[in-house]
């Protein structure tokens, strides 16, 4: 009787920790933005300010620092209703934003010309909420 005991805590506890994470889901504006010297501040416009370096065709977002503080710290996995994939939190923009998200278009101009200004909704699981009930 005592062989199942603990297999059984185990699969209780793994059972509690996987169903506890919080997903959060909201309303931002968004914008895109590639990696040309005309649209950032560095001489080498593939940096993002976490130090990761940006290539054509990755999925990645910058995000407002006010969301940062929700959750949206580097590398969090964040879908965006209406586009396909996951993209990764890999920039964070100028302290001037909030609410706000850029889209990484890698050297495509015309497209990121053509998304424009739009509010998207966005999710991701909040990897500071789990950590809390730990």
């Amino acid at each position: 009787m005592k062989k199942f005991l603990i297999p059984a805590i185990c699969f209780i506890s793994l059972y509690t920790s996987l169903s506890s994470a919080q997903s959060i889901t909201m309303e931002v504006t968004s914008s895109a933005y590639n990696s040309v010297v005309s649209q950032t501040t560095s001489t080498n416009p593939a940096l993002t300010a976490w130090g990761d370096t940006l290539k054509p065709g990755v999925k990645s977002i910058a995000v407002s620092r006010d969301l940062i503080k929700l959750g949206l710290t580097h590398n969090t996995k964040v879908n965006i209703k209406g586009l396909d994939g996951t993209y990764l939190v890999k920039d964070k923009m100028n302290k001037r934003w909030t609410k706000k998200i850029d889209i990484y278009m890698g050297l495509d101009i015309k497209a990121a010309k053509a998304w424009g200004k739009q509010n998207v909704t966005i999710s991701w699981d909040n990897k500071e909420k789990e950590k809390e009930k730990k």
